[in-house]
């Protein structure tokens, strides 16, 4: 079981998460899932253009899951203005896209409670980013 410091009640990690999940292994799903997504052809030109350090990112985006789950690590930022900055690329079909491919790699990295968390959390997330991006959820 992944043991987390103390933080202030209000960033409390849901149980769930600190039993089926550690940071290591969300570093493992970011670091793979990206991977994938480089080599996409669908999702690799959209985030070659977004992205020039790949290094950065996947620490952004390493410390994003981490306070998502378990309500730690660094992470400042707002994904959505980072979308709208890049409205222009982006559709539901890419998010589609994003999701089925975040959901082959949830599962081949990370037990099955594990995966299924991240991936409903991704799914939400998803749903969100496109009411924002596009006026409503598909």
């Amino acid at each position: 079981m992944h043991v987390l410091r103390q933080v202030p009640e209000s960033t409390q990690p849901s149980p769930a998460a600190a039993e089926v999940l550690s940071e290591l292994e969300v570093r493992a799903v970011v670091d793979a899932f990206y991977a994938r997504v480089r080599q996409d052809d669908a999702l690799g030109p959209v985030f070659g253009a977004a992205v020039a350090d790949w290094e950065a990112h996947l620490e952004k985006l390493t410390a994003f899951w981490c306070k998502i789950l378990f309500g730690t690590g660094p992470y400042k930022g707002n994904p959505m203005v980072v979308h709208r900055e890049h409205r222009s690329s982006l559709s539901p079909a890419l998010f589609t896209r994003w999701l089925a491919l975040w959901g082959e790699v949830t599962n081949a990295t990370v037990p099955g409670a594990g995966a299924a968390l991240l991936q409903a959390k991704a799914a939400r997330m998803a749903q969100n980013l496109q009411a924002g991006l596009f006026g409503a959820a598909p």
